[in-house]
């Protein structure tokens, strides 16, 4: 069954899905379905030039000829006068950053769907692949979603599980997600247009939510266990960066690696830990340190860090203003950089 689609989605996550739906077009496979417009967030200034820069999705929309709608506001009245002219039978929403309200998810005959990066009722909200990781979550996934008013709370189509790897950031997990997304509407969407298939409602009771992010979120905090901030410099990767700083420049964390407390070690007084053996010396949390010989270190490794709870092994980082590094190459040009304290 073909309908006329619009796609409202902005960043790299939406390209999967839009790029499907615009290979399902009636000029390709009969009864395909029509991608009449696209909706994106307006231009906006990036880069050290902070010249105007399309989103990903506008992008993509021009050069298959889609004609593309950048309002301020997709839910304020003239907005959804124009989209109403558009006469969609169905929306497809992928990561747009607007927040569509009832004159809008009224609008399409078959209503409005959203491709949402996590398995709901978890994580809904802004950043729910960041928030997978930040939980230590084993696996995310992608659900497919009927839109209500209410933050991803609206019955679910189908849901597909992804696992997460020790060494996937947001930015990895996202792709892989993006994809699986994609393929999971293109399965769903006859049986959704039809109307034979049937949504299953969420259990509110089992939500948790994923805020937006902000810059300041990737400050390290040392006090915390390096697990922890493992996590936060996957999940801060490659938005807002894991940062410290180290003589009053920001240090951006790329690549790390836990290590736990040696039977013995463990917190020192005030929550900080020394995370070395008993006997030797307490060091304060954040201070750079050795690559212990209790536990196998990765290769790329070149120092590790003082945490609330063991080391943090180092394996790449960027000083502001420099290109990013090794932390094997970065040791060499900072000589005296054993003993010095982050952030």
């Amino acid at each position: 069954m073909s309908a006329r689609i619009v796609f409202m989605g902005s960043p790299d996550f939406a390209l999967p899905v839009l790029r499907r739906l615009l290979e399902s077009e009636p000029a390709r496979p009969a009864g395909g379905h029509e991608v009449v417009a696209v909706y994106t967030q307006p231009d906006r200034p990036a880069g050290r030039g902070r010249t105007l820069q399309a989103p990903p999705a506008k992008r993509l929309a021009l050069a298959h000829g889609v004609p593309v709608f950048q309002p301020a506001r997709v839910s304020a009245p003239d907005s959804v006068e124009e989209l109403a002219k558009l006469a969609p039978d169905l929306i497809v929403i992928a990561a747009y950053g607007q927040i569509l309200k009832q004159p809008a998810l009224d609008l399409p005959r078959r209503g409005v769907l959203n491709v949402h990066a996590s398995l709901l009722p978890r994580h809904r909200g802004a950043a729910p692949v960041a928030a997978a990781i930040l939980a230590g979550d084993d696996e995310a996934g992608v659900t497919i979603m009927q839109t209500e008013l209410a933050l991803d709370a609206g019955p679910i189509l189908a849901q597909r599980r992804v696992p997460i790897s020790p060494h996937d950031t947001t930015g990895t997990l996202t792709e892989r997600l993006a994809e699986e997304g994609a393929d999971l509407l293109m399965e769903v969407l006859p049986a959704w247009l039809d109307g034979s298939l049937a949504p299953t409602p969420q259990d509110a009771s089992r939500a948790t939510y994923a805020p937006i992010l902000h810059k300041e979120d990737g400050r390290v905090d040392w006090g915390l266990p390096a697990e922890d901030i493992w996590r936060r410099v996957r999940a801060f990767t490659p938005w807002p960066g894991a940062f410290t700083y180290l003589d009053g420049q920001a240090l951006r964390l790329l690549d790390t690696w836990p290590l736990a407390a040696p039977a013995g070690g463990g917190p020192a007084s005030g929550g900080e830990d020394q995370g070395q053996p008993a006997g030797l010396p307490v060091r304060q949390a954040g201070t750079v340190v050795p690559c212990p010989p209790w536990e196998a270190v990765p290769d790329q490794a070149g120092f590790a860090v003082v945490s609330g709870w063991g080391l943090l092994a180092i394996m790449r980082l960027q000083l502001a203003g420099r290109r990013a590094l090794p932390a094997t190459d970065f040791l060499r040009g900072q000589r005296d950089l054993m003993g010095k304290r982050l952030g």
